[in-house]
């Protein structure tokens, strides 16, 4: 792992540098006292430690935790979908490794995203994780400003193409990207859609018509017209770049949700972040105020889990991203000395991305599924990531 020592003399002037620089002993950081849990919107919240649960981590049990901070994206922790998917793999991490943790989120025009991961390095923090690709660049160039830091970014490819400033990702360079292969779940929820459809007719709500959220209507496009090639696709997105609230926009979902149903959707998917609640509700009401049944599809997370209950009947399934995973697998390799840089694809293959089962409404057409996954693995299926493609 890198050590950097520093003369002496310089450590009572550096301590924060080198509190910073000291993450290849994660096990050497001081703790804070009196730690509580929290969230904010540009300040630090209270550090909180976990415990070891068992595990056998590079950390002592008893002795001074590792300092792992996450940043999130806009909405932060509570939004039901992508932010909570990375707090469980923070919750659970903090469950088995001897962690200290700091959770912070950008401002609401997310322009604060440089400033909290400096916050961060400069207050010791050895593992920076920040949750949305819009902090590609901003850690990209953190990266280079402080080598001696660890940074994770879910769903950011960090390089020059995002970054004049960033140095290219290497396994052993201090930045690595967790990317997910969502277009192969969306395929298969696609094809739940097609299936589950008595109207031939389905829908897809996009937060932000951005690339990596064209890679989900893709795959979900795809799954569609493989298991039923008539059907018919309403697709629109909340908002277009460089408006970023198409993600935490509730209402304007169920706005689009309730259209596509009055025109002839019955199952309707959102790949929309926060947004989604509104396509949840939009399910509810449609279904109750016309006599009828009508399904959502949730994305990132089982959102039948976190949704309230008079909704659940109403959602089909969800197109699994495991940001948890990514998460709690990158904070277990930091603690344990083997944390790399570089790319980290999370796919279908390494159980990565998937659907949901939960409510048990897909269970008759769960066959169908499945060999619909074993041919995407053997690559005998080839899920575009480009509408069209």
């Amino acid at each position: 792992m890198r050590k950097v020592i520093r003369p002496l003399a310089l450590l009572a002037i550096l301590a924060i540098i080198v509190a910073a620089c000291s993450k290849n002993n994660p096990g050497t950081t001081g703790a804070t006292s009196n730690s509580t849990t929290g969230t904010t919107s540009g300040t630090t919240s209270a550090p909180t430690t976990g415990t070891t649960g068992g595990s056998t981590t590079g950390t002592s049990p008893t002795g001074p935790p590792a300092k792992v901070g996450m940043v999130y994206d806009i909405g932060g922790r509570g939004d039901k979908s992508f932010n909570d998917s990375a707090a469980l793999g923070l919750d659970k991490a903090k469950k088995d490794f001897n962690i200290q943790t700091a959770e912070l989120q950008p401002n609401s025009g997310g322009t604060n995203r440089a400033d909290l991961l400096s916050q961060l390095a400069g207050q010791g923090f050895q593992l920076i994780i920040g949750v949305g690709f819009l902090y590609a660049p901003s850690i990209g160039a953190a990266g280079t400003q402080f080598p001696d830091v660890d940074f994770a970014n879910v769903d950011g490819a960090i390089d020059h193409t995002t970054c004049d400033t960033c140095k290219d990702e290497t396994p052993d360079g201090n930045v690595a990207s967790l990317l997910f292969a969502a277009n192969e779940g969306a395929y298969l929820v696609g094809c739940a859609a097609a299936l589950t459809s008595k109207t031939h007719n389905v829908g897809f709500i996009g937060g932000v018509n951005i690339e990596l959220i064209n890679e989900f209507e893709a795959g979900f496009d795809a799954g569609v017209a493989k298991c039923d090639p008539n059907a018919k696709i309403q697709s629109q997105y909340i908002s277009q770049p460089p408006d970023f609230s198409g993600f935490n926009d509730p209402a304007k979902g169920q706005t689009i949700a309730q259209g596509m149903y009055q025109n002839g959707a019955d199952v309707v998917y959102h790949a929309a972040g926060g947004s989604g609640a509104g396509l949840f509700a939009a399910a509810e009401a449609y279904s109750q105020q016309n006599n009828t049944h009508v399904w959502a599809i949730g994305t990132d997370s089982d959102q039948y889990l976190s949704a309230p209950k008079d909704q659940q009947p109403f959602i089909l399934t969800s197109n699994l991203k495991r940001v948890d995973t990514s998460v709690y697998d990158t904070i277990k390799a930091f603690v344990n000395g083997q944390f790399k840089g570089g790319i980290s694809t999370f796919n279908l293959a390494n159980d990565g991305v998937g659907y949901a089962t939960s409510g048990g409404f897909v269970k008759d057409i769960e066959p169908q599924l499945n060999q619909l996954k074993q041919d995407i693995i053997s690559g005998k299926i080839k899920v575009p990531t480009k509408v069209g493609g």
